[in-house]
Order: structure tokens, then C-alpha cells, then sequence
């Protein structure tokens, strides 16, 4: 019989009052084969009843649930999560609904039969439904993931997704300085720098309006941008 292996599953969560019992309900609904899954959420300094529901609703249902006196942003509450991970294996999950969960076997099914080392969840692979948005957000992600491929040599066509998969021995060996959105291209620069396998993986994506909560914007495509810059040249 084999080994069973653990998936640790790090949620950062700032004001997602309206999503984050769905979201749990729907993580804990998944089942792999062979994969025991550890759940950690870490809320960054919520403001608007987040963090009532999680000591409320949520800390009873999980394994770790970790708090951010203030917001220090999603970067510094992943750092947070990964230093609570005990699991073989980490996905990041978003607090919202725009990621799918039942997913995350198709996801890690590259590291569980130890072809990678890392996997991303490409939006833009073609599979799966997706909502259609802002065509400037998707003219920006195309952008930014063309110009970390510049700078890393990978042919990713998501760097920016949420879903990043990791094998735990990779993650630790990372020192993550970004503290906000920044972390997408840090992480991407210093994984590549390692040699490590990437695979990427097609995935749906329901993204939401600012109306319904998206809090990506402008100023965090530039400062993404900076950060593709500074680590592709390994400052």
C-alpha cells in the first residue's frame, strides 16, 4: 500500500465576509485519492466581520487559523501560512469564489506522480468555463506574464494565477520578501532560479467585478511589473 501523502491548503483572507463559509464548504468537499488535506487560513486584519465568522463559523472546521493584527497584505499572510504548513504538498487558495477547488486534483496530480516540483493553474489554457470581464485585465496579465517570461525563460501563460502548487521542500527554500500581489512574480523568478519543474494545468475561473469585491488594480500591475524587473535580475 502506499504512502498517503498530505495536502496543505493556505487560504489568505482579507474582508471576504460574504464568501468565505461557501469557499470552506466547498474546500472541504474535495476528496483525493490517497491525499489528506490540512486547511490554514490566515486573516490579514479584516475589517468588515471577516474575522467573527472565522472565530465563529470557520476556527471549529479547520486545522490552523492565524491572524494578522493588520493588513500586511497577501504575500505576507501566504509567508504566514507556509510557516504553518505540515503537509507533502501547498496550494494557495483565494478566500473568494473565482477559483474552483474541485481542482485541486487535477492541480497537484503532477507533483503526486512526481513529475513536478511546482504547478500553476493557467486561467488561459482554454479549459473549463470562465466569466468574461475586463479585457484590459486580461491585456495586463497577458503582458506581465510575457515579461516574467522574458526574464525567467519559462513559457508559463498564467503567471499571475492564484493556483500555484508547490512541493513543501521548495517552498521552504524560498526567503518571500513581497508583501502585497508582488508575490506572484517573486515566487515565479525564484522557483525558475531554481531549476525547479514547472508544469501548468487549464483551470476555470468565475473572477469577479470590483462591485463584488475584486481588490486587484493598476498600481498593483506596476508594482508587479517592478518586481518581475528586480527578481529576473535576481537583485
Amino acid at each position: 500500500m502506499s504512502e498517503r501523502k498530505k495536502l496543505s491548503i493556505v487560504i489568505p483572507v482579507f474582508n471576504e465576509r460574504e464568501t468565505i463559509v461557501e469557499l470552506l464548504r466547498r474546500v472541504k468537499a474535495v476528496e483525493i485519492e490517497g491525499v489528506d488535506m490540512e486547511i490554514i487560513m490566515v486573516d490579514d486584519g479584516s475589517t468588515d466581520g471577516s474575522r467573527d465568522i472565522l472565530k465563529t463559523e470557520i476556527e471549529s472546521q479547520i486545522d490552523h487559523l492565524i491572524f494578522h493584527e493588520t493588513n500586511k497584505g497577501k504575500g505576507a499572510a501566504l509567508k504566514t501560512g507556509f510557516q504553518a504548513c505540515t503537509g507533502d504538498f501547498v496550494i494557495v487558495q483565494d478566500a473568494d469564489l473565482e477559483y474552483d477547488p474541485a481542482e485541486f486534483p487535477k492541480v497537484i496530480a503532477p507533483l503526486l506522480d512526481g513529475r513536478a516540483d511546482v504547478v500553476y493553474g493557467s486561467r488561459f489554457k482554454g479549459e473549463g468555463a470562465h466569466r468574461v470581464l475586463y479585457f484590459w485585465h486580461y491585456i495586463g496579465n497577458v503582458l506581465l506574464t510575457l515579461i516574467s517570461n522574458m526574464f525567467t525563460n519559462l513559457n508559463l501563460t498564467d503567471m499571475e494565477t492564484c493556483y500555484k502548487a508547490f512541493r513543501i521542500e521548495i517552498i521552504r527554500k524560498i526567503e518571500i520578501e513581497q508583501n502585497r500581489f508582488g508575490f506572484e512574480p517573486e515566487i515565479t523568478a525564484k522557483v525558475a532560479r531554481m531549476k525547479a519543474r514547472v508544469f501548468e494545468v487549464g483551470i476555470s475561473y468565475a473572477g469577479r467585478t470590483y462591485e463584488e469585491g475584486k481588490k486587484i488594480g493598476l498600481k498593483d500591475g506596476f508594482s508587479a511589473l517592478w518586481c518581475i524587473i528586480k527578481y529576473g535580475l535576481g537583485f
